[in-house]
């Protein structure tokens, strides 16, 4: 009995001192304090659209935690530091961000990042295709400025659209850097999320900013229609990146830009970069992914037949399959189109097929017009409307279409497209937006009263179909349309870029995919 009692006392005084210890512990080790920022937007210099502050329905605050599904306050992510968001804000595609909207942004957040600091640690949210009115690379300059503020000692880890771009300041700035690993982006809050681990568990770990950091600029310039994770080469490309960033000791992360085609800057070209603490394989990696990439870029292609509108729509005419998915990818507002391009639609209600109301029933999403959008509301629907509709924007094709049709339904509340109205002329059932938005998602045109799948003809301001599109349709081309965002590359009057680039310069001399090692943030050399 003496050696039990003895024995559960020796318990009791381990058990309290190791109590003690992790409490101590805990005293000693508070809960890293972890920022939040950025602003996305992939805008279109070949486009005369602007981008003004209102379209990035920024966040502020607490508000910002509404962005990530894996910051919930339930989250294990969430109780692991505290959290304190500044400014969150994302566009849809467009044109060029104003001076004005950028710099008001900008001084937003860094205003909330004075207020709330110091900060061991910063998440940097942004798309990395963002152009501004007079000034280069603004993610750079973005992040140059948030450093001024928060210093070189907070670790920041950065989170990018694949279809960004990597210039060497923004390089330098952040300390770890991931993107998207599939197109379309099925992985974006996946690959946000990693960011975010990556951050803790260098900040939890005491490791820091990982030691390498690898950048490989590939002289490669495609749209986003021609690199497609779903078809090959893409597919294998990018099917390497897995396992190099996520089961090799001593690399943090890998990835690789394919960049933004539709910009003229030199920062415009894709990227690989390899973060990690091992320097042999931090070389390895990039220089493998780099070389990869080069051999294989005569493969890419379109991820869909192309033709032109004559063709695409001679093809839909005649086939079997329904519904029969139109791209009218040269004004398409996911990639910076101005979405107001009428040269599609005109040619469209020109065709007499199209003429009878019991012809090939035709959905054509969309076009903005708020003055159309106001008399369509006036009349109500079942009434008659007439007017014109786009060209406000960008009237480089076709001037504004002359609509005569019947309101078939009104529909308020979006988030983009504020007030949307369909109007009937002949076979096509028209969308009408107050504000432009892209249709993407089933619920887009059911709300409205339309029913995709029993349409002849489905024509969208797109590039590539987004998942669910591409899960409806029977039949698919894309048709090569004029706009701010041409699939067509050499029709762009490219100033800036730096050349030789491929496909641009298809004779060029193969270029030096050795790894350059980027100085550490804060390092000056």
């Amino acid at each position: 009995m003496k050696k039990l009692f003895l024995g559960l006392a020796t318990w009791f005084l381990t058990a309290c001192s190791g109590y003690a210890q992790s409490t101590l512990n805990a005293v000693q080790k508070p809960l890293p304090r972890i920022a939040i920022a950025g602003l996305g937007i992939e805008s279109s210099t070949f486009s005369p659209a602007v981008t003004l502050e209102p379209a990035f329905h920024a966040r502020y605050g607490p508000e910002v935690f509404n962005a990530y599904p894996f910051m919930m306050p339930i989250s294990p992510l969430r109780k692991q530091a505290f959290w304190l968001p500044a400014v969150v804000g994302k566009s849809l595609p467009g044109g060029a961000v104003t001076r004005e909207a950028y710099e008001s942004l900008v001084n937003k957040t860094l205003d909330t990042l004075r207020k709330y600091g110091p900060y061991d640690g910063l998440y940097f949210d942004i798309h990395g295709a963002m152009s501004v009115q007079g000034l280069d690379d603004p993610e750079g300059d973005f992040l140059i400025r948030i450093r001024k503020v928060v210093g070189y000692k907070t670790l920041i880890s950065t989170s990018m659209d694949l279809h960004g771009n990597v210039s060497w300041r923004l390089a330098q700035n952040t300390d770890l850097i991931t993107c998207y690993r599939l197109a379309p982006h099925e992985d974006a809050m996946q690959t946000k999320e990693r960011a975010v681990v990556n951050l803790l568990e260098r900040l939890k770990s005491g490791k820091g900013k990982p030691a390498y950091k690898a950048w490989i600029p590939v002289p490669i310039l495609l749209p986003g229609e021609k690199t497609s994770t779903r078809i090959e080469p893409g597919k294998s490309l990018y099917q390497q990146v897995a396992p190099l960033a996520d089961k090799q000791e001593g690399i943090v992360d890998a990835a690789i830009w394919i960049g933004y085609a539709w910009a003229d800057e030199p920062r415009n070209h894709a990227v690989v970069m390899v973060v990690g603490d091992d320097k042999a394989k931090v070389t390895q990696s990039a220089e493998k992914l780099a070389q990869h990439f080069w051999k294989v870029r005569t493969n890419f292609d379109f991820v869909a037949p192309t033709g032109t509108l004559e063709q695409s729509l001679a093809q839909a005419l005649t086939s079997p399959k329904h519904p029969f998915f139109i791209s009218d990818t040269g004004d398409n507002p996911t990639a910076g189109g101005a979405g107001d391009v009428t040269w599609t639609l005109t040619q469209i209600l020109a065709r007499p097929e199209f003429k009878r109301a019991d012809g090939p029933a035709l959905i054509y999403a969309s076009i903005p017009d708020p003055e159309l959008v106001k008399k369509a509301m006036a009349v109500g629907v079942g009434g008659q409307v007439e007017g014109k509709a786009g060209a406000m924007v960008d009237a480089r094709f076709a001037p504004p279409v002359p609509l005569k049709g019947t309101v078939q339904s009104i529909v308020r509340g979006d988030r983009d497209a504020e007030v949307e109205v369909v109007v009937k002329v002949g076979s096509v059932h028209i969308i009408v937006t107050q504000k432009r938005k892209p249709y993407h998602k089933e619920a887009d045109f059911t709300r409205l009263g339309l029913e995709p799948r029993k349409a002849d003809i489905v024509v969208v301001k797109i590039g590539y179909l987004e998942p669910e599109l591409y899960n409806m349709q029977a039949g698919w081309i894309m048709a090569l349309t004029p706009g701010g965002v041409d699939q067509d590359l050499f029709r762009l009057p490219y100033k800036r870029i730096q050349r030789p680039m491929f496909p641009l310069d298809k004779d060029m001399k193969d270029p030096d995919l050795s790894a350059r090692f980027v100085p550490l943030s804060g390092e000056v050399k």
